[in-house]
């Protein structure tokens, strides 16, 4: 493995100035699942790692009256196993709880998986579904980005040199609502989706009044589905919907073919994934 300087700075501030000073050289590790490969590999070549897990900004949990709020550090292991998100941002816990085994789970964070910048990630989906905003901290102070813009390519991000992402905030989830994550691999666990799906639904009686569509692995980033949320409000929350929203999400797609499926399986799926989602979300809503 190449050599690097490591820093672990304690305050935000810190952080933030040894990104700043390095200019592009250096790399935040949150839990390091990820970037300890690609160091070993020398996808990624740094002079400086620098371990963000000990400032406080990265490691909020919090839930109020207003929403939500998750460091960028918080590992998924703690995301899935909190009580309030299960119930009421389900599709994050969700996506958490099959990131990896239980040792990756316990070191890899939600923050690092959307940093990757991957379209298969399977974070991002959700945390889309749910409305996240990401908090970016810089040299020129915060910004706040929604979490369907962060991503820009494969592998890039809307972070500039020395900005550093600390935190995603939730707006507080209505009455009568639900969210659910799936995706489809080929083995049981460990495996890159082909195709992931994120919903969020909100209920009015038996009608489907307010929905966010997500789908990974089928672009060359994670997409907000605006045309599938747009065709589930104001209808009814049944089987006719859900089969009706997934034919709109096979058209509007355009996916690739690699080694993990092709164009015409990746559509196929995606159509799956969306009804059985949204079964499961309008459930939870219901529950």
């Amino acid at each position: 493995m190449r050599d690097f300087e490591f820093e672990a700075p304690t305050t935000l501030d810190a952080a933030v100035a040894l990104l700043a000073e390095h200019n592009g050289s250096a790399r935040p590790l949150a839990g390091g699942t990820d970037l300890i490969d690609h160091i070993r590999t020398e996808r990624l070549t740094p002079d400086v790692v620098i371990d963000i897990k000990k400032i406080p900004e990265l490691n909020i949990l919090e839930h109020s009256a207003d929403g939500f709020r998750v460091g960028a550090a918080v590992c998924c292991s703690r995301i899935w196993g909190d009580e309030t998100i299960r119930q009421r941002y389900s599709a994050l816990a969700d996506a958490a709880s099959i990131i990896g085994g239980t040792q990756i789970q316990n070191r890899a964070s939600v923050g690092g998986n959307i940093c990757n910048a991957g379209p298969a990630a399977d974070s991002t989906p959700a945390l889309i579904a749910l409305g996240a905003t990401c908090v970016i901290a810089g040299p020129n102070g915060k910004r706040e980005v929604p979490v369907e813009s962060f991503c820009v390519s494969k592998g890039k991000t809307v972070l500039e040199p020395g900005e550093l992402l600390v935190e995603f905030k939730f707006p507080a989830r209505p009455a009568h609502s639900g969210s659910h994550y799936r995706r489809f691999i080929p083995r049981n666990e460990m495996d890159i989706a082909v195709v992931g799906v994120g919903a969020s639904v909100t209920l009015d009686g038996e009608t489907i009044s307010d929905a966010q569509v997500s789908l990974g692995a089928v672009a060359i980033t994670p997409l907000l589905a605006k045309e599938v949320s747009d065709a589930l409000i104001g209808k009814p929350a049944n089987d006719e919907t859900y089969k009706a929203a997934g034919e709109v999400a096979r058209s509007s797609i355009n996916p690739i073919t690699d080694m993990r499926g092709t164009r015409e399986f990746r559509i196929h799926v995606t159509g799956v994934l969306v009804e059985r989602v949204l079964r499961e979300a309008v459930h939870r809503a219901n529950s």
